[in-house]
């Protein structure tokens, strides 16, 4: 059969970028939850804020058309009146496009904070599931050969998703130099379901294969007496037979509710972040607003262009 051949450059240049078909992300702290089912919100963590909503969006290589490009509405809680095992929810929609392949998510999550008290620590199960529909849009596809019937129709299919995730973080508070202070960590498979899509009809098929991502995060909350904090983070990922890729991270958040951040991965990406924190965290309800920009400094990068990406959030204490 004919193949599809601006698709496979797509899927070629996803698995040669380190090999991540899942959406990526510069101000990743905002979408721990997505990162990984079991976590703790970073506005509890950071705000004791237990309720939080937000959007998301990101243009990944702006120099290519067809660009990747995602957009994220989502909402988490934490039960924070009980110990025990503590309740927690959410869900997103996902929407993440590239040239002519795309898809559409609905998620849900639910999980579990084992604690004795929620503001000295835990550890957390989650597990998020949803239904994805992986897309195909031939108007946008380049054929090898003109005519081609199967690359004249859209094409779509609509499968399962799993996530799970373990995740525990503690208040250091024997003394010293992080006394008061929050430790993070946690590890996650996003997507459990290694998925093969066929698409058909009555002159061919095509595939793709997706598989699954294996997620580490590490982080801590150093407050300083001025109200304002560092938090150094990692964020590791890996897939089958791609380089391990980790993300160094570091952000400050100065006593006036403004925060900028700084990062590298070890894929030759750098990012800066920015943001406004507009409320008073444990008094109000609070509105964030923070902007990224990555840009690689790897053999495609220059030729790629940068990476930006816009997070919005309001959360409040319940």
């Amino acid at each position: 059969m004919n193949r599809l051949q601006l698709l496979l450059v797509f899927l070629l240049v996803a698995s040669l970028a380190s090999a991540q078909q899942l959406s990526l992300f510069t101000q990743y702290r905002e979408n721990l939850d997505i990162i990984n089912p079991a976590a703790v919100n970073s506005d509890y963590l950071a705000y004791e804020q237990n309720v939080s909503f937000g959007a998301s969006y990101r243009a990944q290589w702006t120099q290519f058309t067809g660009n990747p490009t995602t957009q994220i509405l989502r909402g988490s809680y934490l039960s924070t009146d009980f110990s025990g095992v503590n309740f927690m929810a959410g869900g997103y929609i996902m929407n993440d496009q590239t040239g002519p392949t795309g898809l559409t998510g609905l998620y849900g999550r639910i999980g579990g904070l084992i604690t004795d008290d929620p503001y000295y620590g835990g550890f957390s199960l989650g597990i998020s599931a949803g239904f994805v529909q992986f897309r195909v849009d031939a108007s946008e596809i380049r054929l090898r050969d003109a005519g081609d019937i199967l690359g004249t129709t859209d094409q779509s299919q609509w499968y399962p998703d799993v996530g799970v995730g373990l995740f525990a973080y503690r208040l250091l508070d024997g003394g010293g130099f992080f006394d008061g202070d929050y430790l993070y960590g946690g590890v996650s498979v996003p997507q459990v379901m290694g998925l093969e899509l066929t698409f058909t009809d009555d002159n061919g098929e095509f595939s793709t294969q997706r598989i699954q991502h294996f997620y580490g995060q590490l982080g801590l909350y150093k407050f300083l007496r001025d109200r304002s904090f560092l938090e150094p983070s990692v964020w590791v990922k890996y897939t089958p037979n791609a380089p391990v890729n980790v993300d160094f991270n570091l952000r400050y958040q100065t006593p006036t509710n403004f925060w900028v951040g700084t990062g590298l991965a070890t894929s030759g990406n750098f990012h800066v972040e920015a943001g406004v924190l507009l409320g008073e965290p444990g008094i109000d309800n609070s509105f964030k607003l923070g902007y990224g920009f990555d840009y690689s400094f790897s053999t495609f990068g220059p030729a790629a262009g940068g990476t930006h990406e816009i997070n919005i959030t309001y959360s409040f204490e319940r």
